[in-house]
């Protein structure tokens, strides 16, 4: 579990890098022009890291289904060198797309001056400024969202139904606090994480409601990945033990 840990953490600051040095440049200068170039660059790092995301929630699931439906065979299971093949494998797979869907980009034509009604290039709405046709791009884009979305988050709703099953079936009050607990960080972050990107994804199909998108790809490509680390750490007993110092604290001074 601490090895995925850790790699979701680098790639939720790589991800969180792809977008925020940008947006506050943006606010600095009073500037929100970007280049060609810069977009693909924006384009290529944020599906990367986005993808990434999804592969090892979706890995976390079914190493919390091993642990809590077949904790007996969970060495064997999820074993070291299958650990890093399976992240090994999200990597390739993430890169390989990401440099699919900018070849992809590549081969289209746009207009001078284009305007994007997010902070950051997002795919679909580059496709919809283009000015060739974008077939080819459309069918990679929902092919990509089965593969990369659809299947990822069946696997995650088959981990955690059986996750569930399993743990309806302990009969200590105890063991089923613990089991819950030991899934609801993870769960947290998956609902956190498919939910705004679920939000962007469906904003983006439409450029009309410019407040909703900008909310939602906030929400998506800052507020989520700056959760994730808080949402694992209030699982850590000292660190439940700060912060219930600190509200008392507060209370106090008000």
């Amino acid at each position: 579990m601490y090895f995925f840990l850790s790699n979701l953490s680098f790639i939720n600051v790589c991800f969180f890098s792809t977008t925020v040095p940008k947006m506050l440049l943006n606010i600095h200068t009073h500037n929100k022009a970007i280049t060609y170039q810069g977009c693909l660059t924006h384009m290529y790092f944020f599906t990367l890291f986005a993808e990434l995301d999804v592969f090892l929630l979706s890995i976390m699931a079914y190493d919390r289904f091993v642990a809590i439906c077949h904790p007996l065979h969970y060495t064997v299971f999820m074993n070291p060198r299958l650990c890093g093949l399976l992240l090994l494998l999200s990597w390739i797979l993430s890169v390989l797309d990401s440099l699919l869907r900018n070849l992809l980009i590549l081969r289209l034509s746009f207009c001078t001056n284009l305007e994007i009604p997010l902070f950051f290039c997002e795919i679909n709405q580059v496709i919809q400024l283009a000015c060739s046709h974008t077939l080819l791009n459309i069918i990679e884009k929902y092919f990509a969202t089965v593969v990369m979305g659809i299947i990822p988050l069946a696997g995650i709703t088959f981990s955690y139904s059986q996750i569930v099953s399993s743990i309806l079936r302990i009969t200590s009050a105890r063991g089923k606090y613990k089991a819950f607990s030991t899934c609801g960080s993870h769960l947290s972050v998956v609902s956190l994480f498919y939910g705004t990107g679920l939000a962007v994804y469906l904003s983006s199909t439409t450029i009309q409601n410019f407040r909703a998108s900008a909310i939602a790809s906030v929400m998506y490509t800052i507020v989520t990945p700056m959760l994730n680390p808080f949402i694992y750490s209030l699982r850590n007993k000292d660190i439940k033990r700060v912060l219930k110092s600190l509200v008392g604290i507060v209370t106090l001074n008000e």
